[in-house]
């Protein structure tokens, strides 16, 4: 048996990659091939995914296979890279070639140590967000330098149906995940809050849900549709000896600002880490 795409790690984000793929027929169900961690998992993942589709666990002989495939998709956590990579020296390649492709979701693991361990292939590293579940997210690509314009082409056809995609320099990836990629729970913890301080003032619980939810994304589609810099909008808002500049002094009390500056600079910090 052989594929033409093989997915390490068929995760939710891997699926939500995978799925637009398969349904605009880029690739047939019995050309993909993947691996979950568990025997567990195999089955729950065949049913997120059209018949045809090959999914092995980890732990399968046969799992192997997907190695093989000219295109993989490496989306395991990163601290799982040591066993990916031990999986990878099994494997014994039916056809090697120099234009094997591996794309890799792993947050902080760098192109250096992907092209020393997977010496075979061209790697590209993309970090997507997980508003990609719904088709708005973003994706950073940085590309290795072995990469030719038609893979460049074939990655930008992985991640554009649901994200905007955006090249960048490895240099700049960390600072990107750390705002993009992980900014959406910045901002879950927003809502939370918002939601949390409008029970306290007295509203039901999920009418203050909604409205934080519906304020956040009105608020992020007026600054995207009016180019507004966000101290034109906050400007906009707060009246002189109102409600809202009174809120913002404390929120400026509290630290908020500083402390949402450190998260993002905490989280690079921690790719780089990762590396």
């Amino acid at each position: 048996m052989s594929c033409s795409l093989g997915v390490i790690g068929l995760g939710r984000m891997a699926q939500v990659i995978l799925l637009p793929l398969l349904e605009r027929g880029d690739f047939r169900p019995d050309q993909v091939c993947g691996v979950v961690g568990q025997k567990a998992s195999v089955q729950n993942a065949k049913e997120q995914l059209p018949r045809g589709v090959q999914v092995f666990s980890s732990d399968d002989p046969s799992s192997l296979v997907v190695w093989n495939a000219p295109i993989k998709l490496l989306a395991v956590k990163p601290q799982h890279l040591d066993a990916v990579e031990e999986m990878w020296n099994q494997v014994d390649m039916e056809a090697p070639s120099s234009d094997q492709l591996l794309i890799s979701l792993l947050a902080g693991v760098n192109l250096k140590r992907l092209g020393a361990i997977f010496t075979d292939c061209s790697c590209v590293r993309a970090v997507p967000n997980t508003p990609a579940l719904v088709g708005a997210g973003l994706t950073g690509l940085a590309w290795g330098d072995e990469i030719t314009y038609e893979q460049k082409l074939l990655v930008e056809k992985f991640f554009k149906p649901i994200s905007e995609v955006l090249e960048l320099p490895e240099t700049q990836l960390d600072a990107f995940l750390a705002l993009a990629s992980s900014g959406p729970a910045y901002v879950a913890l927003i809502a939370e809050a918002l939601a949390d301080g409008a029970v306290a003032a007295g509203l039901p619980r999920l009418l203050a849900n909604y409205l934080a939810h519906r304020t956040l994304f009105g608020t992020s589609l007026l600054l995207k549709e009016k180019a507004l810099h966000p101290g034109q909008l906050k400007d906009m808002v707060a009246s002189p000896g109102g409600t809202t500049i009174t809120a913002l002094r404390q929120l400026e009390s509290a630290g908020v600002r500083s402390a949402l500056m450190e998260a993002v600079v905490a989280a690079a910090e921690r790719s780089r880490e990762l590396a």
